[in-house]
């Protein structure tokens, strides 16, 4: 007989998607920014109650749908719909008043209901689907003011999302073959192990997953959407969103396979995000992306750890289990930071300083501070990474610090006398002490040591150097005033776009020169009756009806696809 806790997890996907269908109707549409905060309650339930371990099966929905709950999956989904929740009282109060609520509604609940399913799925088709679905539908959430800069930010974003998605696409079905067809997500892991694929699925596994969690140099939309979000989407694409790509790379990775070469690099490009993030972010006058480029930093500490256990021979358990803890301690702490902008947009007089006292002291938490759940969550992913990662992580509290110092440094002001709305201002607060207080709670079962542990004199230490460190470079810098440096969001993506446009020139003038169009050189080049006849006409069509660059893009993507499939194909 099945346990009726399991219905818990199809209410988690069906309650959003109900509510999301009724946010479309005229007469719903008033409330439906009210009810935001009851969609993930449903998850946040079976995170508590649900049992581990059982499935439930729908086998006439999509190849058939497979929902379950394993112990690391836990901590994933009840930090996101606790973060979900909290937000989404947020939202009902922040979003009040603006145009378009309806819309807001119908988005957030689409997301929301993709990002949970992302960690209740068994089966790969799910799990795609729900990843595509957190994907595409928050598009809308960060263009939602259609200003240019949102306009110009969800471009970015939804480009490198086609490109994520299309690598996972690929990853996946190579990893299905190479498990006799078979969906499961547990079988496709296993089968990625003795693989002589392994090399190209993991590249395509990394590189989709990465884009999702801010794998530098594929975080390039991080820095530009954050700030072009409404402010309770920010905290649920830093709090929530990017942690479906950071928990893809827990469930697809082969670890404890000894996947060396592509350990070291997934570690090194990790730890190098974690320092190289967290400096460009001192450097940003914007308070939302400096938590951007915060989150890329911290997501990158997480990924090094993935690295070496995925080098690693021995079991994965309590790598697994500290990323986790770690993931969901950043998860409630980065979106009481982010909802933090927009309590300080409102906050005059003793409002103000307590608001800033409670997001310094969420701050110091995400940096270390010893007595903290973030000092926890830190000791716990040390203990798992160990060598020379375990000095990285505990010197990356210098950088942390540093970038979010700025943070506090950069908060917007507020009109004299100015009040935060309770519905803004509890939400923030509950988050603030929900990190601070749940990794106390879980600490022993994630890490496999007790709290006095964490309290031994040498992780004290550990937790304490690098932030009076921190305090020294703080307390110069206020004593010196030098000019604040300031650096455009974008990074990566200014260099990457000027070389584009020259590119772009080079290709337009030999396409002149050669007194064709652009889209036509491929037919100038294949002889008749090839089958890339078809391909040139078809192009052909796209440049007359949407010009010359979706022409070229649509060719970029063929080749692509051909080139990466013909490498992989079996002789």
């Amino acid at each position: 007989m099945t346990d009726p806790l399991l219905l818990l997890l199809p209410l988690s996907l069906a309650l959003p998607l109900v509510l999301a269908g009724l946010s479309v109707l005229p007469g719903w549409r008033a409330h439906s920014l009210a009810v935001l905060p009851l969609a993930p309650l449903p998850a946040l339930a079976a995170a508590l109650l649900a049992p581990r371990g059982a499935e439930m099966v729908f086998p006439d929905l999509l190849l058939g749908m497979r929902l379950g709950l394993d112990p690391v999956g836990v901590y994933f989904l009840g930090g996101a719909a606790l973060l979900w929740t909290l937000s989404g009282v947020y939202a009902a109060r922040y979003m009040t008043g603006k145009d378009r609520p309806g819309g807001f509604a119908l988005f957030w609940n689409l997301v929301l209901a993709g990002n949970l399913v992302v960690f209740l799925a068994t089966d790969a088709v799910t799990f795609y689907v729900a990843f595509a679905q957190v994907s595409l539908m928050a598009y809308p959430l960060i263009t939602h003011d259609r200003s240019a800069r949102a306009l110009k930010a969800g471009t970015v974003y939804i480009a490198l999302a086609v490109v994520g998605e299309t690598a996972l696409l690929l990853g996946l079905m190579l990893g299905a073959a190479e498990a006799g067809n078979s969906l499961m997500i547990a079988d496709i892991r296993s089968a990625i192990a003795g693989s002589d694929a392994r090399g190209a699925i993991l590249a395509l596994l990394i590189a989709g997953f990465g884009i999702k969690a801010g794998l530098i140099p594929l975080h390039v939309w991080l820095p530009v959407a954050h700030p072009a979000a409404p402010t309770p989407a920010s905290a649920v694409l830093s709090g929530a969103i990017v942690k479906a790509g950071i928990f893809g790379l827990i469930a697809f990775l082969p670890f404890a396979a000894g996947v060396t070469g592509w350990g070291l690099a997934l570690a090194g490009l990790g730890f190098s995000g974690a320092v190289l993030a967290a400096l460009y972010g001192t450097a940003q006058t914007n308070p939302k992306a400096v938590l951007a480029y915060s989150t890329v930093s911290q997501m990158g500490l997480l990924m090094g750890a993935l690295g070496i256990a995925l080098i690693a021979e021995a079991p994965p358990g309590p790598a697994l289990f500290a990323a986790a803890l770690y993931a969901l301690h950043h998860g409630l702490a980065k979106g009481a930071l982010f909802l933090g902008v927009g309590v300080m947009q409102t906050s005059a007089g003793a409002w103000r300083k307590a608001g800033l006292a409670l997001l310094a002291l969420a701050a110091l938490s995400v940096a270390g501070l010893p007595l903290t759940g973030g000092a926890l969550a830190k000791i716990a992913l040390k203990g798992a990474a160990g060598g020379l990662a375990e000095l990285i992580i505990t010197a990356s509290a210098l950088t942390t610090a540093l970038v979010l110092a700025r943070f506090l440094a950069v908060l917007p002001k507020a009109e004299p006398d100015a009040r935060p709305p309770l519905a803004m201002l509890v939400p923030m607060g509950a988050l603030a002490f929900a990190a601070l207080l749940l990794p106390a709670i879980l600490f022993t079962g994630a890490a496999g040591e007790d709290l006095a542990y964490a309290l031994s004199l040498s992780n004290l230490f550990a937790g304490v150097w690098p932030l009076a460190l921190a305090a020294l470079a703080v307390i110069i810098v206020l004593r010196l005033k030098p000019r604040a440096p300031a650096l455009p969001e974008g990074d990566l993506l200014i260099p990457a776009t000027a070389l584009g446009q020259a590119v772009w020139r080079g290709l337009a003038h030999a396409a002149h020169r050669a007194g064709t169009s652009l889209s036509a050189l491929p037919r100038r080049l294949v002889p008749k009756g090839s089958f890339l006849v078809p391909l040139s006409a078809l192009m052909g069509r796209v440049e007359t009806r949407l010009g010359t660059a979706p022409a070229i893009a649509l060719l970029a993507a063929l080749l692509v696809i051909a080139l990466v499939w013909s490498g992989l194909a079996p002789d």
